[in-house]
C-alpha cells in the first residue's frame, strides 16, 4: 500500500517538474500530471536499468527527462492531455 502511495506522490512531483522544464505551456490536470510522472519514471527505468534499488538523484533526473520525452511524443502525435 505504501509503495503505491509513494509512486503516486513521486509521480506527481516528477510530472510537475517535467511540465515546469518543458518549453511552452503544457495544459493538463493533476491526474494526468501524476500519470505523466509515473510514465516518465517507468520509461527511465527501462532505459537505465542497472539493478540498483532505492532513491538516487540520477534516477530522479532520468525520470524527469523520461516525462519530458513523453510530453514531446504526445504533442508530436497530436494527443491532447
Amino acid at each position: 500500500m505504501f509503495n503505491l502511495i509513494g509512486a503516486l506522490f513521486s509521480g506527481l512531483i516528477i510530472g510537475a517538474l517535467a511540465r515546469f522544464f518543458y518549453p511552452g505551456a503544457v495544459e493538463m490536470g493533476w491526474g494526468m500530471t501524476m500519470l505523466l510522472g509515473i510514465g516518465g519514471s517507468l520509461l527511465a527505468g527501462f532505459a537505465t536499468t542497472r539493478g540498483s534499488d532505492g532513491f538516487n538523484r540520477a534516477g530522479c533526473l532520468a525520470s524527469i527527462v523520461g516525462a519530458i520525452v513523453l510530453i514531446f511524443v504526445g504533442r508530436t502525435l497530436g494527443w491532447h492531455f
